[in-house]
């Protein structure tokens, strides 16, 4: 594999993408590239979703996609914001500033704060793959009650890890990815692949 269209104009995602991946030697091309909009993201799971943005560009673009999809899952809110992390404050526009201010309201006067981030990544070779790559990650912290850090995106400033007394938005890029839900599942991919 040469070159490989990653499914997303997350402007974070990208930059974990392309620094995770440079490594390879894959030319890593965006979707905004190749001026192939965002796909549906219709269904209620993370793999589902996946799969549907990874067929979706690898389709239009005639190239193997790599999808994700990810988001924060909090204990006490059943799960939420979960497949709608992105769009937990709504749409228009979506904004992570709006996404952190929605979950610190919803979560006032909880005291389990406990939520972990979950990342399904899929790749396909073509659009009709019937056997995509799958590999997930997930990374478990704890929401805290303001936001601290000026590192990462989406709700890191607020994804409190205890075991190093930091938050998210503070740790160092290459310690976040050793580390995040995104690297582990990409770590996952990346064995799938050496084995093909």
């Amino acid at each position: 594999m040469q070159k490989l269209v990653i499914a997303s104009n997350n402007p974070g995602k990208l930059r974990e993408f392309q620094f995770l991946l440079q490594p390879l030697g894959i030319e890593v091309l965006t979707q905004a590239q190749l001026g192939i909009t965002e796909a549906e993201e219709p269904h209620h799971t993370f793999i589902e979703n996946a799969l549907a943005k990874a067929r979706h560009v690898s389709r239009l673009s005639g190239l193997p996609a790599l999808a994700d999809d990810s988001g924060i899952c909090v204990e006490a809110l059943g799960g939420a914001p979960g497949v709608q992390s992105a769009r937990y404050a709504g749409d228009n526009p979506k904004s992570d500033q709006r996404n952190n201010e929605k979950l610190l309201q919803d979560l006032q006067g909880v005291t389990d704060r406990r939520a972990h981030y979950y990342c399904v990544l899929v790749l396909l070779h073509h659009a009709d793959d019937p056997q995509p790559l799958i590999a997930e990650g997930e990374w478990r912290g704890e929401i805290a009650h303001e936001e601290r850090g000026d590192g990462g995106f989406g709700y890191d400033p607020l994804f409190w890890l205890p075991e190093l007394g930091k938050m998210s938005a503070e740790l160092p890029r290459d310690e976040k990815h050793a580390i995040s839900h995104r690297g582990k599942a990409l770590k996952v991919l990346l064995e799938k692949l050496k084995i093909m």
